[in-house]
């Protein structure tokens, strides 16, 4: 069993940081496009890379 099955999950901090981003533009452009986790980790979202370039057009305008 692989010992971290979830290293394509970010959070909304780590997406920002990938970005570029404030933490608060992204976590706005998360929720106004109604994006839903992946995955939950305690009190944590977890979304896949495929929102990274939602995310970033969401955030840039």
């Amino acid at each position: 069993m692989p010992a971290d099955r979830n290293t394509d999950l970010l959070t909304a901090g780590a997406i920002a940081k990938e970005l570029g981003l404030p933490d608060a533009k992204v976590k706005k452009a998360i929720k106004d496009l109604a994006l839903s986790p992946k995955a939950k980790k305690g009190v944590c979202n977890l979304y896949g890379r495929d929102v990274l370039p939602k995310v970033k057009a969401a955030a840039s305008k």
